[in-house]
């Protein structure tokens, strides 16, 4: 995007925001008090940030030729893209609405729901899950592969390291804050697979922002409407689905944390999050007494699931931290805490991390960097 045009592209990034968090605060059940406000806040709080950071890199000239220009594409295009999709999308519906109307499509609904009523409940959990681990291990692979050629290819073969200084996230965004002109340092000091986490979830949280706005109405339309049909239940269709919470919880994660720890708080969402229900599933026999739906045997073993997979990204320490906050999350959520696991999970560890992060200065310890490289 031309850097002249700044504040047409700065206007449009605002707008859309605006829009997307009052379609948020619109479309959204008001019982699910919780969800809505720990969603809202979420996204507010980082659609609030962006533009703010595109206006301090707008004031620092040396960041006009390239770096700004990337900032606006990475932010414009995915809101213009899933903008005309979706206008697209509604113009085809009106014109073929007529037609569609004409058809009968309840015995190809009532085909599919009695397909998938017919899953096992283990089976059926693996199908609604198993998405969320697919990006957990796509993410990963390209991070190992990335960082893999940066290390066969680069000249002095220096071991990828970490620096303790890019992984106190609060201490830089106050840095922001505080000292003129340091938007370009920090922007630098952050590794680029930093950018790639945060802008894949900012990407997804839209595309599935959208998705949800255009199921909950009749008159727009969206190409991937048709997921709630194979993954909610008639009760969650009423809600916003849990791929929505997964994909906000962890844009908000992705955006406030270093890599490292944001994949322990990823793979917690994902792997961590169908442990406990396919062993309790499988294998429960003790009942939590507020929760009737969950296990202790569940509980407890995807907190056990959640400390191996954090260790090897945040050492010891930060994995007990990060799979006790995951206990305790997993007990109360739903009942009697009526809230999302899959929005309250990487956002509750995530300002934990950076809480302790910052006031008692303690790094983590990627372990996994020791064994790949």
């Amino acid at each position: 995007m031309d850097v002249h045009f700044f504040y047409i592209w700065f206007l449009i990034i605002v707008v859309s925001h605006f829009i997307i968090l009052f379609s948020y605060s619109h479309f959204s059940i008001k019982e699910d008090i919780l969800n809505n406000i720990l969603g809202f806040g979420a996204l507010f709080i980082v659609f609030i940030h962006i533009p703010m950071f595109l206006l301090l890199m707008f004031q620092d000239v040396d960041l006009h030729k390239f770096t700004l220009p990337l900032f606006l594409d990475s932010v414009l295009i995915p809101l213009l893209l899933i903008g005309l999709t979706t206008l697209l999308f509604t113009i085809i519906l009106l014109i073929f609405r007529p037609i569609l109307k004409s058809k009968d499509y309840s015995v190809m609904k009532q085909k599919i729901s009695v397909k998938l009523q017919s899953m096992s409940k283990t089976r059926r959990d693996v199908f609604r899950k198993i998405w969320h681990i697919l990006i957990f291990i796509g993410l990963f692979v390209i991070w190992y592969l990335s960082y893999n050629f940066v290390f066969t290819y680069m000249s002095n073969k220096k071991k990828p390291e970490i620096e303790p200084n890019i992984t106190n996230m609060l201490y830089l965004y106050l840095r922001i804050l505080t000292k003129p002109n340091s938007i370009e340092n920090v922007l630098f000091s952050l590794q680029w697979f930093y950018y790639v986490l945060f802008f894949f979830f900012y990407i997804f949280s839209l595309i599935m922002l959208v998705n949800e706005f255009t199921r909950k109405t009749n008159n727009l339309g969206f190409p991937l409407n048709f997921i709630p049909l194979l993954l909610l239940t008639d009760e969650e269709k009423e809600n916003y689905g849990t791929y929505l919470y997964f994909a906000i919880g962890n844009m908000f994660a992705a955006f406030i944390c270093p890599p490292m720890a944001f994949f322990a708080i990823l793979a917690m969402s994902s792997v961590g999050d169908l442990v406990p229900s396919q062993v309790g599933l499988r294998y429960g026999k003790n009942h939590i007494p507020w929760n009737k739906k969950k296990t202790f045997e569940g509980t407890i073993a995807g907190a056990l699931a959640s400390f191996f997979l954090c260790f090897f990204f945040v050492g010891f320490i930060y994995a007990f931290i990060f799979a006790t906050a995951f206990m305790c999350i997993d007990l109360f959520t739903r009942k009697p805490i009526n809230i999302s696991d899959n929005l309250f999970i990487p956002i509750g560890c995530a300002l934990i991390f950076i809480f302790i992060r910052f006031y008692f200065d303690f790094d983590y310890n990627p372990i996994i960097l020791e064994l790949f490289f």
